[in-house]
């Protein structure tokens, strides 16, 4: 990571997306599969959840502060003028059906930022956010839409069943995670299946982990922890002994005493080979092109949880990387996929919780 721009960025080109021909067919199997997801947990629990990233564990409001004097290529999209503009974010972890916080998973952080302008993407005329659709790993756990629909296919199987064997094999998982890590190795599948480290959220990076535009250019965008109380708590273990929400805990904890600070960040790609377009399990080098902070993000003390604004959030928002400028376009197949799949899902929430979903065109004050 750095403070300024030490490459030539490259231009994008359409041409370096590669749709296939079946990926129409693709995509429809997995919108498929997750409205399998949300049918199934909206039958059992009788109220409707995203397909994936379901349970919330923090629900902040703060403000995305853009510095002045930002070389162009940097200035692009929500990231063009200096100020200030308020900010919703939601940390998550990506089942969709709500677990105990012993079966551990990666983690998610979505951000809409609010009072961008500027052309928009198809499908969010009219809006004046731009969302960022994170995960805490530089990389995607599939290459392409037909290989995550596999593993997709089985997430919808097994939603909602034997969450206690689902709490034994996740431990399981973690130890042989961990073996792998002692030795300087590390597994996407073993963590997106259960085996993410006890670790606080709030002391992780997170990634876009596939590329978007970035004005004439594209990268891919992070979000670091920089406020000392917040870096401490990276690696930290929480204990979740007796606590089925304690990740949700452990956050409330943090910010009614704390506030934070994180850097936002791109890497603007410089070599086609090395930094492809369509397969997102590819982390782009960081010797060839480091992340430079192009933000930061401040949130105050506050209330990080309630059930008021699980309401607000988690019921009357939608996150999508489709909702933004397109001067930061998603690119590349798992990016194309997620539009279809989030409209099903933010459509799905929307007509059976009969609370409307849409964009704020002002920052709502998140309830206590």
């Amino acid at each position: 990571m750095t403070d300024r721009l030490t490459v030539t960025p490259l231009p994008f080109d359409p041409r370096f997306e590669a749709i296939p021909e079946d990926e129409p067919d693709t995509v429809r199997e997995l919108v498929e599969a997750m409205h399998s997801i949300i049918e199934t947990t909206y039958a059992d629990g009788g109220h409707a959840i995203r397909s994936v990233h379901a349970k919330s564990h923090g629900l902040l409001q703060g403000e995305l502060v853009v510095p002045e004097g930002l070389p162009p290529a940097l200035a692009q999209g929500a990231f063009a003028r200096p100020g200030r503009l308020p900010v919703i974010m939601r940390f998550s972890t990506n089942p969709g059906d709500i677990l105990d916080d012993k079966v551990s998973t990666p983690r998610g952080l979505a951000i809409k930022v609010i009072g961008v302008e500027g052309p928009r993407l198809p499908g969010s005329e009219g809006a004046t956010t731009q969302d960022f659709v994170l995960v805490n790993a530089p990389a995607f756990v599939a290459p392409t839409p037909k290989a995550f629909l596999r593993s997709l296919k089985l997430i919808a199987k097994t939603t909602d069943r034997a969450p206690r064997a689902k709490q034994a094999l996740s431990a399981v998982l973690r130890g042989a995670e961990g073996a792998l890590e002692s030795v300087g190795g590390q597994s996407a599948t073993l963590t997106s299946m259960g085996g993410h480290p006890l670790t606080h959220p709030l002391g992780d990076t997170f990634y876009s982990v596939a590329p978007l535009r970035h004005g004439p250019y594209f990268g891919k965008i992070s979000v670091a922890p920089v406020s000392p109380e917040l870096t401490e708590l990276s690696g930290r273990t929480v204990d979740l002994d007796g606590k089925p929400n304690g990740l949700r805990e452990a956050i409330v904890a943090f910010f009614a005493r704390h506030g934070g600070t994180w850097e936002v960040r791109v890497q603007l790609a410089t070599d086609i080979e090395k930094m492809p377009v369509e397969d997102a399990t590819v982390a782009w080098p960081e010797d060839e092109s480091p992340y430079v902070t192009i933000a930061r993000i401040e949130v105050a003390p506050q209330t990080a949880w309630s059930d008021a604004r699980a309401t607000q959030v988690d019921d009357g928002l939608s996150f999508s990387p489709w909702h933004g400028l397109a001067a930061h376009q998603p690119l590349g197949g798992i990016m194309r996929s997620r539009k279809p799949a989030y409209e099903m899902s933010a459509g799905f929430r929307a007509q059976h919780n009969g609370c409307p979903i849409h964009e704020p065109s002002s920052p709502p004050p998140l309830a206590d």
